[in-house]
């Protein structure tokens, strides 16, 4: 019989707790939101730096609208501040390509839109019962909007990426670390385990419910995939030989002229990578970055193995063989700290392969949290008793075939959005997110 998984111990009734944690995750997604668009001057803000990606402006908007759609009109019951800009920073009404067009906020007007809104929202967080309706049991309507708030400025940090110029943003490096020497993968028993989650309070939607999978026995990289092994591939033709590749990949690579993962160009014998507006040689050892899905399968199909699904990585990242339990994390049920993983733009760089061993999961496997998002080869798809909440368009109207699934996070990732249990999702040709991979291989039956 399969354990179920562990309740969340932030699942507290006291309300004393809950609103402290909920101001906690609230003021930390702000401070974030303030440096990334305090470090540009204005034409920055309202300039639109790939088309795939809004004006920083835009988000800044969008992230007090949202707030101020969940928290004072739908937790508060109050009028609406600004009611025509709705429409504005609607996600699903206007395109990002689009969005420099709109008649947006300007930057201070913007500002000033987001305190207002912070102040009044604060105020109703004093006065919340957290207890009565599922919007705001738990304060999980609190802990949406701050999850909203960082996925926003994981957005503009990838924003920041894609923008020319200088440096603007700074970080120390992850600390050295010794050359991982362990072994290359790890096997994984075959069995059932508890997928998802029905006690996690601040998970979203597309997490729930908790149910069984039986998942056959596997191998998978104990690491992700490095910069150094992804170079081999491409140093042995692997942008060059179709055989792979999927025909929707090979079609795409040759109609976009591509040879090498985002931001790398060639230098002589050497690869160059521009990471945040510094040009630097691509390091060896940290997880390889910016590649599409496209680009990860194939470099699985030349390896003789292929991308985990997605139930594979969460027995991976939560399954205790020992407890049978699921935990929140790979190293247990404990938020997660410095010494667990690469969360929260602390460093602008994922940590070298083989890092963080105090986070690494009960059979051995490491970095599965941070650092990197992690495709895997799942359509995203909902989970047996899926119901969407407390809206469609967050996850409901995206299920099908033509979105992959990533895990794990990467270190532009805030912990508030970042657990086991946590779904990624996007289209296989996109590169700018902060996203890499690991790779994994089918174990005889007997392996259990």
């Amino acid at each position: 019989m399969t354990a179920p998984e562990t309740p969340a111990p932030t699942n507290d009734a006291d309300p004393d707790i809950l609103r402290e944690r909920a101001l906690a995750a609230l003021t930390t997604a702000r401070a974030r939101t303030a440096l990334l668009t305090s470090v540009v001057d204005e034409p920055d803000l309202t300039a639109q730096h790939s088309p795939l990606m809004s004006p920083l402006v835009w988000d800044l908007a969008h992230i007090g609208n949202q707030e101020e759609l969940w928290l004072l009109r739908n937790v508060a019951g109050r009028e609406a501040m600004r009611p025509e800009i709705d429409g504005l920073y609607d996600a699903f009404e206007h395109p990002r390509a689009e969005r420099p067009s709109l008649p947006l906020l300007p930057p201070g007007e913007a500002r000033q839109y987001l305190a207002e809104v912070r102040g009044r929202a604060l105020d109703v967080l004093e006065s919340t019962a957290f207890h009565g309706s599922r919007l705001t049991d738990a304060g999980f309507a609190f802990g949406m909007i701050a999850q909203h708030e960082q996925q926003h400025d994981e957005t503009m940090l990838i924003t920041h990426q894609l923008r020319k110029g200088p440096a603007v943003l700074t970080a120390p490096d992850p600390a050295p670390t010794p050359l991982f020497t362990g072994p290359a993968e790890v096997l994984v028993p075959g069995g059932q385990f508890m997928m998802g989650t029905s006690a996690e309070p601040w998970a979203l939607d597309n997490e729930r419910p908790a149910h069984r999978r039986v998942v056959p026995p596997f191998h998978i990289d104990t690491t992700p995939v490095t910069n150094a092994a992804y170079q081999a591939f491409i140093e042995d033709g692997g942008y060059e030989d179709a055989r792979w590749w999927t025909a929707d990949g090979w079609d795409h690579i040759r109609a976009h002229d591509i040879s090498a993962p985002l931001f790398w160009r060639r230098d002589g014998r050497q690869w160059l990578r521009r990471r945040f507006g510094v040009t630097e040689v691509v390091p060896p050892d940290e997880p390889v970055l910016h590649v599409c899905w496209y680009e990860a399968d194939a470099y699985a199909r030349w390896a003789g193995r292929r991308l985990p699904t997605e139930a594979e990585w969460e027995k991976a990242a939560r399954h205790d063989p020992v407890t049978g339990r699921s935990t929140r994390y790979p190293w247990g049920d404990a938020d997660p700290t410095p010494e667990h993983a690469n969360l929260g733009q602390r460093h602008l760089r994922p940590a070298p392969a083989g890092s963080y061993p105090a986070g690494e999961s009960p059979l051995g496997v490491r970095q599965l949290i941070g650092d990197v998002w992690e495709w895997t080869s799942s359509d995203f798809l909902p989970y047996p008793g899926f119901t969407a909440f407390p809206y469609k368009e967050y996850s409901e109207v995206f299920f099908g075939p033509e979105y992959k699934v990533l895990r794990g996070g990467s270190f532009a990732v805030d912990p508030v959005a970042c657990r086991g249990t946590f779904r990624n999702w996007d289209y296989p040709v996109r590169r700018q997110i902060f996203c890499g991979f690991r790779t994994a291989r089918d174990a005889s039956p007997e392996a259990v």
